[in-house]
């Protein structure tokens, strides 16, 4: 007689409990090994959970909704119909189920294997008989009685995504922009919509989700690291022609900005360092991670790999696939925690100056506001209309000293102020 505990696993090296999106088995089903049974929300994204061991899904301890810390059983999986009311009866000692002829095993840990929540390899959205769907798509479906079985899915791998369900029922409600991703022309003066935020009622109090408790913890693992700040005005009237040379060819301003600021640091390699007990960290390559707000919620940073090495065009198809993937919270550990330097963008809303907080195992973060016109003296001495920008940069001050910051800044400016061209080369 065996009965295996389901453990809450661990789906990154941040993730500290989880939380229960829907359990894809029921009590009762057959369960084959590495078959899904649970879809977890971690840190960053929804993830499938998947046992080693064949049997029946028994009992569910911590149900749809709920959350529980890493490592605590979640379910119990029995090897025979026979055992499940055993299970029953361990999980709650005061049932009146009947008690076995024999004591019931000591249970074992049930090894699971996370997977991205929504993957398919032909397309479908249906896996291995499971329909494949994001936790959101399945409650507007349900609200809107919309039958799942019978829409394609237009998310990645073919999952079905909250407007497949809106766009049959011809409720169709654009998706906004990412709320801190510069994707629009820095030049741009036109007022943007304001940023989705969850509804609330007033007086009432609204628990933080999985990703934004995971934001608490990284902003307090901040505040102990000792940091200072660094502006810098940029004109940008030579970034703003060249986006609009080659926009229509899928470039889009936020590749622009990542690949300035990593082929910058090329020459500034203590800005894309960060700091250890044994000492300066200088990482390998160059991966620029740009801030994200998720439209329920929370903050998430996709990943440009190698931005510096990556040709421009390229580097803005890595981006779109990325948000893609980031609004479908399909992003895989290494696609969002593997950055050395951090862009943050809030110019869309027409800021004109914020400082950034330093992210955890990082040297730097660049905060960018909007550019605007400004009246200047030129250099033949009359006045000018340039359109400038402000950055400030956030530096770890163990590693990292002021004339370090300015420097890069510097470098940065000239860059996109005399050769933005060469971003294209």
């Amino acid at each position: 007689m065996s009965i295996h505990e389901v453990f809450m696993p661990a789906l990154s090296s941040t993730m500290t409990e989880g939380k229960i999106v829907s359990w894809v088995k029921s009590p009762g089903d057959k369960v084959e090994k590495g078959e899904t049974v649970v879809v977890v929300e971690s840190d960053k994204a929804d993830m499938d959970v998947e046992s080693f061991y064949e049997g029946f899904l028994a009992h569910i301890i911590v149900p749809a909704g709920e959350s529980a810390p890493v490592g605590a059983a979640i379910a119990y999986v029995v090897e025979t119909e026979a055992e499940i009311e055993t299970a029953i009866s361990q999980a709650n000692p005061g049932s009146t189920a009947a008690a076995p002829a024999t004591p019931a095993p000591v249970p074992v840990a049930a090894a699971t294997v996370a997977t991205p929540a929504a993957v398919s390899q032909n397309g479908s959205n249906h896996r291995e008989g499971r329909l494949v769907a994001s936790p959101r798509a399945r409650k507007l479906a349900k609200e809107l009685k919309v039958d799942l079985n019978t829409l394609k899915g237009s998310g990645p791998y073919g999952r079905i995504v909250a407007e497949d369900v809106e766009t049959s029922v011809g409720k169709v409600t654009p998706t906004p922009a990412p709320a801190i991703t510069p994707v629009t022309p820095v030049a741009d003066t036109k007022p943007s919509p304001a940023p989705v935020v969850n509804s609330a009622v007033p007086g009432q109090t609204v628990p933080l989700t999985t990703l934004q408790n995971a934001v608490v913890r990284n902003m307090m693992t901040s505040l102990s690291v000792p940091t200072f700040h660094v502006g810098y005005t940029i004109t940008t009237d030579g970034l703003d022609k060249l986006y609009k040379q080659i926009k229509s060819k899928g470039v889009t301003m936020t590749a622009l900005l990542a690949k300035a600021v990593a082929v910058t640091l090329q020459k500034h390699p203590l800005l894309n360092a960060s700091y250890s007990d044994q000492g300066i960290v200088y990482h390998s390559s160059i991966n620029i991670a740009v801030a994200v707000a998720m439209d329920d919620g929370g903050l998430i940073t996709p990943v440009l790999q190698k931005a510096d090495a990556v040709d421009i065009y390229s580097l803005s198809r890595n981006w779109k696939t990325l948000v893609d993937k980031a609004r479908a919270k399909q992003l895989q550990p290494e696609e969002y925690n593997s950055g050395t330097f951090t862009l943050s963008n809030l110019g869309m809303f027409g800021v004109d100056t914020f400082d950034a907080i330093l992210p955890p195992g990082q040297g730097s973060i660049l905060a960018i506001a909007a550019s605007r016109p400004q009246v200047v003296a030129t250099a033949d001495g009359l006045f000018g209309v340039r359109q400038q920008m402000k950055v400030n940069i956030t530096c770890d001050h163990r590693i990292i000293y002021g004339a370090n910051a300015a420097a890069f800044l510097k470098d940065l400016a000239n860059l996109i102020e005399t050769n933005p061209q060469s971003l294209t080369l």
